[in-house]
């Protein structure tokens, strides 16, 4: 079937923040909110969880493969604009419940009985990471800019991805979790949050090969529509190892810190200068929670993830960092700690709860 003959429409009872269709024995969703770069919002989290609640019981659905409308990428994030204005209106509960509908939507996507096929190309960040990355088959392309950029705004790496950065070789995933700084694709694969890289324009040969074999695995997929060479499949944070895997050992942050600013690499020192623009309670959260999702399995990731997001809300961190980010765009937020060393081990205990 060909794209114009597909039938695209949304999942029953629900608006047309995601959109569905079914070609050959695929299922395809696509996420279309374009203008915000296919943002999740509460909408889109409930209708995705009821197409692949639909699709799991589908005899006539053999792998699903997932993408975002428009030209910029699959998904920049969670809607936290809303969740700021939910927090500033006194109203914590609201975002508290989008967080527990969307991870329950990370560990649909991980347990999906079928294959799912995630298209990860030009802009993956955040929430985006959470319907792609806990996939069976992730491609990535040369576009792909992936980050889990929440201590820019004051939260934490969420959607249950500490529990793939916990697994990555070395500390990379220790400098993506602190910095909040996008890495391409080739890093991605490196990091674990991507299985493989193809060219961008290879989608349409993507579609037609799994509507031959929806079965197909990452490593057939390259082999039938090519991988990318030379410098676009190098990855940066291979290269950085040395400084990286030194620097960001142990659980102190103020120490990771001082490391990064010693070391001759202008690379390191730039890390160091990055990671002190942060919010210094998330940077010092993250480690912490970074560190203990090396002894969970994704659930127990995700319900880390849960329990910190009401410590978050109410920080006040979290809507001044949206607000310098996302609403007045200043990019110039004030932080309640001056650094991450003025941030009290208690404070970061306690974003944890009791226990």
């Amino acid at each position: 079937m060909s794209e114009e003959q597909l039938r695209w429409e949304p999942a029953a009872g629900h608006g047309d923040q995601v959109l569905s269709a079914v070609d050959g024995p695929l299922g395809r969703v696509r996420l279309n909110r374009p203008r915000a770069i296919n943002a999740l919002d509460r909408a889109s989290v409930d209708s995705l969880r009821q197409v692949l609640t639909d699709w799991a019981e589908e005899d006539g659905v053999h792998a699903v493969l997932i993408d975002g409308a428009g030209e910029r990428g699959l998904c920049a994030g969670g809607d936290v604009r809303a969740l700021r204005e939910a927090i500033l209106a006194g109203d914590v509960q609201l975002p508290v419940d989008y967080w527990a509908a969307e991870y329950a939507l990370n560990q649909q996507v991980a347990d999906f009985p079928k294959p799912y096929i995630a298209w990860m190309d030009g802009i993956v960040m955040g929430g985006g990471l959470g319907v792609s990355t806990h996939g069976s088959v992730r491609l990535v392309t040369e576009r792909t800019q992936l980050a889990m950029p929440e201590v820019i705004i004051g939260f934490f790496p969420d959607v249950g991805v500490l529990h793939l950065l916990a697994q990555a070789p070395g500390e990379t995933g220790t400098h993506l979790a602190m910095t909040g700084s996008p890495v391409s694709g080739a890093d991605a694969v490196l990091l674990g949050l991507a299985d493989a890289q193809v060219p961008s324009d290879a989608y349409g040969q993507v579609v037609d090969t799994l509507r031959e074999d929806p079965t197909l695995g990452a490593e057939a997929l390259v082999q039938r529509v090519g991988a990318l060479g030379g410098d676009e499949a190098e990855s940066w944070l291979q290269t950085q190892r040395a400084w990286v895997d030194e620097c960001y050992a142990g659980d102190d942050a103020a120490l990771i810190l001082e490391r990064l600013r010693s070391r001759p690499e202008p690379e390191a020192r730039e890390a160091a200068q990055t990671i002190a623009s942060r919010s210094p309670h998330s940077v010092a959260v993250t480690l912490e929670a970074l560190r203990r999702a090396a002894s969970l399995d994704l659930g127990g990731v995700l319900a880390q993830d849960l329990a910190l997001g009401p410590a978050f809300a109410q920080h006040p961190d979290f809507a001044e960092g949206v607000r310098a980010q996302l609403v007045d765009k200043d990019r110039s937020p004030r932080w309640t700690h001056a650094s991450v060393a003025d941030v009290p081990r208690s404070e970061v205990l306690a974003a944890f709860g009791p226990g």
